[in-house]
């Protein structure tokens, strides 16, 4: 997986250099151009845009390597500033045209999606310690006992409360008995059917300590309750087609994980073009505002947000317990930042970039399920 991330990443890089199409390195000039055998009066072929000068050293090809998969170079110092503290000035640049001094937005969005899943490859994954297997029975039978109480509970204060009581014979029903002991037939329902739960799992605690689990997984961990389940889901009558070839696939969760990762790696681009829609759909009745500049604000704000996650695992995987206060103020700056770059992009108001932030936030939830719905589909489904 590795290996196929690092692969991910060259190959981002080296598409970011074709798209930004940079125009070489400055050599000495030569009579006759290379590629086309055009004239050459300065540094660069006017016919093709060729360097007049071929290198053609060791040295040059891993300069070339490193332009191509780093794209080190000036812009990007220049572009990455912007992006995090004045998002709105560099999307209103590249879209009225100032472009030579800024790295394009696809293909800062390409390089950075695949160094992130690049950069996220190498986390050490942090699982807690889990409880051993008679712990964890012992556990399991606290849970059974604490269901069982809730059962008693709510049987008690049905016989208490009469709402099932059925009336004396020629004596009128309450107007509200139906009601009441539909709501009471409910709530019991819905004790009873937690501790149907809780059983069936010590029950399975219990004949894993005997005879162990046959697919070879550590019980009580999060593979082992996926692989359950999976089980559970896939032997319902009612399940449809897809619900039980993700369930079949879930039954190896290592694999269906690296699927799902696969998945997001080779079709996250997906997100540009779902939420371009979303973002058209709030300048519908303002002018000179194209698809292309809503396509640059997505770029850009994808950018960010993929940046604002590596920064986040890489804080919390390396402070241990800082996790929840990292996600909170990322939680903090994902509108922050929306807002400051509406507001620069597009030269609204106040008010204006506030509701349109609100909506744009809920769009973002929309986009995002449709992106998670495409992805098991497409990693799971079939």
């Amino acid at each position: 997986m590795d290996l196929e991330a690092a692969g991910g990443a060259a190959t981002a890089g080296l598409i970011a250099g074709a798209i930004e199409k940079p125009g070489g390195h400055v050599g000495e000039p030569h009579g006759a151009c290379a590629n086309c055998q055009a004239e050459v009066a300065g540094n660069f072929c006017s016919n093709c845009g060729q360097a007049a000068h071929v290198h053609r050293t060791l040295l040059h090809l891993g300069e070339e390597i490193l332009h191509g998969v780093m794209h080190f170079d000036g812009r990007l110092w220049r572009t990455l500033p912007l992006l995090i503290v004045n998002p709105g000035r560099l999307t209103r640049e590249w879209a009225q045209g100032r472009r030579t001094r800024y790295v394009s937005p696809l293909a800062m969005f390409l390089f950075t999606l695949f160094v992130m899943f690049f950069a996220l490859s190498f986390m050490p994954s942090h699982e807690e310690a889990l409880p051993s297997l008679p712990q964890q029975i012992e556990a399991q039978k606290a849970a059974v006992a604490e269901a069982e109480q809730a059962v008693l509970a709510v049987r008690k204060e049905i016989a208490e409360t009469g709402a099932v009581v059925k009336p004396t014979e020629g004596s009128p029903p309450p107007v509200n008995s139906g009601v009441r002991a539909g709501v009471a037939a409910g709530v019991l329902a819905g004790v009873e059917a937690g501790l149907i739960s809780e059983r069936a799992k010590l029950e399975r605690l219990q004949k894993d300590a005997v005879e162990g689990r046959k697919d070879g997984l550590r019980s009580g961990s999060w593979q082992a309750q996926v692989a359950d389940l999976a089980s559970t889901l896939g032997t319902e009558g009612q399940a449809d087609g897809l619900t039980r070839t993700v369930a079949k696939k879930l039954k190896n969760p290592d694999l269906a994980l690296y699927k799902l990762q696969q998945t997001i790696y080779k079709f996250a681009f997906l997100l540009a073009p779902l939420s371009i829609p979303f973002v058209a759909l709030m300048f519908l009745w303002k002018r000179g505002f194209t698809l292309y500049d809503h396509g640059v604000f997505v770029l850009y704000s994808l950018t960010f947000m993929s940046l604002l996650l590596m920064a986040v695992v890489l804080v919390a995987t390396t402070l241990k317990g800082a996790g929840a206060a990292v996600a909170t103020i990322a939680a903090l700056i994902v509108p922050a930042h929306m807002f400051a770059q509406l507001k620069g992009a597009y030269g609204l108001s106040v008010f204006s970039t506030l509701w349109r932030t609100a909506v744009l936030l809920i769009f973002c939830e929309i986009a995002a399920t449709l992106f998670i719905i495409a992805i098991i589909y497409l990693g799971l489904g079939h």
